[in-house]
This record gives C-alpha cells, structure tokens and sequence, in this order.
C-alpha cells in the first residue's frame, strides 16, 4: 500500500510583532532609568574584600580628596539634620548667614562643605556654576589647634541625637595620613570611636579562605 505523504509546511515565524514588543521595551527602559549622577568629589578609594554596601541615610560622611582636603556632607534624605547642623554652626560661630545661604546647603543635592568658616558665607552664596571653577581649600584638620571639622562632627553628634548616625570616612588612595589623623581627631574630640571606610570592591585573591568560602557557596562574599 502506498504511503500517504504529508505535505511540508513552512516553519517561518512572523516576528513583526515581537519586535514591536522588543522595541517597546527597551523604549521604556531607557525612559525609566535614572541614571548615576557624576560624584561632586572624585576619589579614588582603596580596595577591599568586603561587600558591605554603604548606608546612603542617616549619614554623615568625611571626604579626603588626593591632596589630603577635607570636605564634609550629609545624606539628602536627612533634611531637618542639615538644617540643624548648619543652623548651630550659624550661631555658634557667628556667620551671619541668611536664609538663602542656609538652603543652598540643606536642600542643594549633593551639597558638602570644604572651606573654612571665614569661607564659609561666600562659599554658600555662589551658583553650582560658580563653584565648578574655584578650587576648595578642604575644612582644616591638619593643626589640631586649629581643626575646624570636630565642630562640624559635634554639630552632627547633637542633630542626630536619639537616632543612629552612620559617620562615613571616604579618603583617596593617595591621601596622606595627617590629613586621615587629623579627622581620627576631630572623631576622639565628640567621643566618635567607631565608624566605617568607603572603599572599592574587588575579588578576594585566589587561594585564600574567603576564596575557598565563595567557591563552596557559590557566593562572591561570605555571609
């Protein structure tokens, strides 16, 4: 008996419409990302194994730039604490500041302090423009008669009393280490014994214990 055959059938997809779906997609991606702000300060921090991520509230964080300046800032989120601190440095340093000047450090974006305070007041009345073409001195902190960051730390001790403050030390790898004696300082002078340094992720070197946890777990830390 003959055998039936079966005629072929094309095994073309029409793909017009998943590539509409496709392009949709990444339309809407690309409209929804937000994308990392360059950082107002560039650092370049040491490596380090841990993968502990940096808190980004509750944070007061010291900055030392590759010539060993000092600069202070706050998180964004933590709006009444930097109203607090720059309204004690006001009146405990007699500033003068105004309300304009004020704002310009508590509702400005990435807003941080790296001048002295007889900077203090222009430095908070020039435009982000004008800051992009001077260049700061840093708080003082090398002279310990002198270092003007314990009493921006102590400001910040007392506007986040009752609530944890993250205190963040984020120093460039070719930093010099008066500048870093010189925040460990003004950290001594408000009882400020522990805090946390910012550095750079990187494997752990192959061989080692941790090494040998992350290759039985799977994980590229341990827990």
């Amino acid at each position: 008996m003959p055998r039936a055959k079966i005629p072929r059938k094309s095994t073309s997809v029409d793909m017009t419409a998943m590539c509409d779906v496709a392009f949709l997609l990444l339309s809407f991606f690309i409209l929804t990302t937000k994308f990392k702000p360059s950082e107002a300060l560039s650092v370049m921090t040491p490596g380090s194994v841990s993968s502990k991520v940096a808190p980004e509230k509750d944070v007061v964080l010291i900055t030392l730039d590759k010539d060993g300046k000092a600069y202070l800032s706050v998180s964004d989120v933590n709006i009444s604490q930097k109203q607090d601190i720059i309204d004690a440095m006001n009146t405990s340093k007699n500033l003068g500041l105004s309300d304009a000047e004020k704002a310009a450090f508590v509702k400005k974006a990435d807003s941080y302090i790296g001048v002295p305070f007889s900077q203090l007041k222009s430095y908070l009345d020039k435009t982000p423009e004008e800051l992009k073409a001077i260049v700061l001195p840093g708080i003082p902190v090398k002279d310990s008669t002198d270092n003007e960051l314990k009493d921006w730390i102590a400001a910040a001790v007392n506007a986040f009393q009752g609530s944890k403050m993250n205190l963040l030390v984020k120093g460039d790898n070719a930093a010099k280490y008066p500048s870093f004696q010189g925040v460990l300082y003004a950290f001594k002078k408000n009882d400020q014994l522990k805090f946390q340094l910012v550095t750079t992720p990187v494997a752990a070197p192959v061989g080692s214990e941790l090494w040998k946890v992350q290759q039985a777990t799977g994980s590229k830390a341990a827990e």
